[in-house]
């Protein structure tokens, strides 16, 4: 009898992507790595990115426990090389992907120029689409190819002893 193929345990390699890499993208990847580490591995950028991450940016993660430590804002541009798995366009803008690159859009409205109230909104927003995309690839790991293998090997009616 052959043995059953683990299930796959590469993480997925996320891009999240706004216009300035200062705010939303920031919070994004922020959110992914504290609290999707196991099953990602997220990086950020901005299509025109700022000079620097936001100070509203900063104060509403360390809010929420969340540091964003040596963060700063990097351009579309510093990406080409690497291959994602999902690019999770915040930009509001079309962007276009290369090969079996999943894209995925999110419509958050960029608090930038606006109150510490929009920034708290926006954080809020963000952290929740984070979690359930987290979810879905926990999900997705779970019940992947391998992982499909090995449930029906399982259920296939046989007792073992």
């Amino acid at each position: 009898m052959g043995r059953l193929k683990p299930p796959d345990t590469k993480p997925f390699r996320v891009l999240f992507v706004c216009i300035g890499n200062a705010i939303r993208s920031q919070m994004a990847e922020a959110f992914a790595r504290q609290y999707g580490s196991d099953v990602l591995v997220a990086f950020s950028c901005g299509i025109a990115p700022a000079m620097a991450v936001m100070p509203q940016t900063r104060l509403v993660m360390a809010q929420k426990g969340v540091d964003l430590g040596d963060a700063y804002p990097k351009g579309l541009h510093v990406m080409e090389s690497e291959v994602f798995d999902y690019v999770i366009n915040i930009s509001g803008t079309p962007l276009r992907v290369r090969g079996d690159t999943i894209l995925r859009d999110w419509r958050v409205a960029d608090p930038m120029g606006t109150t510490e109230e929009r920034y708290i909104e926006t954080a809020q927003t963000i952290e929740n689409l984070v979690m359930k995309f987290i979810l879905e690839l926990r999900a997705k790991r779970q019940n992947g190819p391998a992982a499909q293998t090995m449930q029906a090997g399982l259920g296939s009616g046989k007792a073992s002893q």
